[in-house]
């Protein structure tokens, strides 16, 4: 089963591709994503990563968390999903 992995904390020339062969050291990456600031178009110094296997994930998430990737500390953690606020239009 695929496991999401959250990776913050990275510089703002860390590209995808980067991120990607970062992790695929520990397993198959079946997708890497650096978050983007819509209105500066820059990325925001976070993003995600998911793998394929659980183990390779545990794996890369002991390994990788506090390495240095481009001067800066990695932080390294499982994503979690956490659930969205409800808006209700009817209030009244």
């Amino acid at each position: 089963m695929a496991k999401k992995i959250y990776v913050r904390n990275m510089s703002y020339n860390t590209s995808e591709e980067e991120l990607r062969d970062l992790f695929a050291q520990y397993g198959t990456v079946l997708s890497a994503n650096i978050i983007i600031d819509r209105e500066t178009r820059r990325p925001k110094g976070f993003g995600f990563v998911e793998m394929e296997e659980d183990s390779a994930a545990e794996a890369a998430i002991s390994q990788l968390d506090g390495k240095d990737l481009d001067g800066r500390n990695l932080s390294v953690n499982e994503a979690i999903a956490k659930p969205r606020p409800s808006y209700n239009n009817n209030r009244y």
